[in-house]
């Protein structure tokens, strides 16, 4: 495993270099690392802000939330962090025939929510991995306070590189984390190796509908170093050569105009809530979600839902 994420790592730097500076690369991968610091340290650095329990544990208090024990849906505001929030989390969650004691991988789990979600609903023993350490930190005490503990843990993994042994999970979920990974072939051949046999894989990512440039800041990226949206195809065609045999998928372009545009009526009218996304983004959220839904109107990018499962 230690020889894989080495190769990994030296592929995801290379194609920075190229990216960047043009040419061929035939030169020390140690004096690239001297220029680029990797795609994944990257990656962390974007999400990764410092005091974030801090300030999602006041405004909790602030919103007036029973902080004795508060419920999946009094911490949906603020840790559903992807188009549609809780509800794009109950569709995905219908669509994977969920039943209780199942073992759940929630790849790119931020701080928690699906998870959350897919344990107190559904009855799921959840593990999710992220990059950003924080999160991780963030995703443990929020699922302590909601006294959701005996379900679901966190680990910080990279998701090319997970701790676990082959064949350890009934389910997977990946939420809005694909278009921070540029090899996708890899990303799937991972969670692929962890799954059982027959296994479903649900992914819920944003994906190109038409060439032509992105418009940042967007919710994964600031700019385009870290991030990587691909297509519909180039989701299909990966997850087939990974091991995965198709069985739904489901574009969600016009319920999310439609989600989006409401979510930025509110703000419009009355400024960031006591709790919300505001606090995983910052002062720049309100240009996120216009930028962002700018590029959904324009038949730019899309929200799609792919459910396969493991053959």
């Amino acid at each position: 495993m230690r020889a894989f994420h080495e190769i990994m790592r030296r592929d995801v730097v290379t194609i920075y270099f190229i990216k960047y500076f043009g040419g061929d690369f035939s030169g020390s991968i140690c004096a690239v690392e001297e220029i680029i610091m990797s795609a994944e340290a990257k990656v962390a650095s974007h999400y990764g802000k410092g005091g974030l329990e801090q300030k999602i544990f006041t405004a909790l208090k602030n919103a007036g939330i029973n902080m004795d024990h508060p419920t999946v849906e009094d911490l949906a505001p603020v840790d559903e962090f992807h188009v549609g929030g809780l509800e794009s989390t109950k569709e995905l969650a219908a669509q994977m025939e969920l039943q209780p004691g199942m073992r759940l991988l929630d790849v790119g789990s931020g701080i928690g929510g699906p998870a959350r979600y897919f344990a107190a609903h559904h009855g799921c023993r959840v593990t999710g991995v992220d990059l950003t350490e924080e999160f991780i930190q963030v995703a443990n005490s929020l699922t302590r306070l909601a006294k959701l503990e005996a379900l679901a843990d966190f680990q910080q993994a990279s998701a090319l590189q997970m701790p676990f042994d082959p064949a350890t999970f009934d389910r997977a979920s990946m939420i809005h984390v694909g278009m921070n990974i540029a090899k996708k072939d890899a990303l799937f051949r991972e969670v692929r190796r962890v799954l059982k046999p027959g296994a479903l894989f649900a992914v819920f990512d944003l994906v190109r509908t038409a060439p032509g440039p992105l418009s940042y800041p967007l919710p994964w990226a600031a700019t385009e170093e870290t991030s990587f949206v691909s297509t519909a195809n180039d989701y299909r065609d990966a997850l087939q050569r990974a091991g995965f045999q198709p069985e739904r998928e489901r574009g969600r372009r016009d319920y999310a105009i439609e989600f989006t545009e409401q979510r930025n009526a509110l703000l419009a009218q009355d400024g960031p809530p006591r709790l919300g996304l505001q606090l995983l983004i910052g002062e720049k959220a309100p240009l996120v979600a216009q930028n962002l839904l700018t590029m959904m109107k324009q038949g730019t990018l899309e929200p799609t839902e792919f459910i396969s499962r493991a053959a």
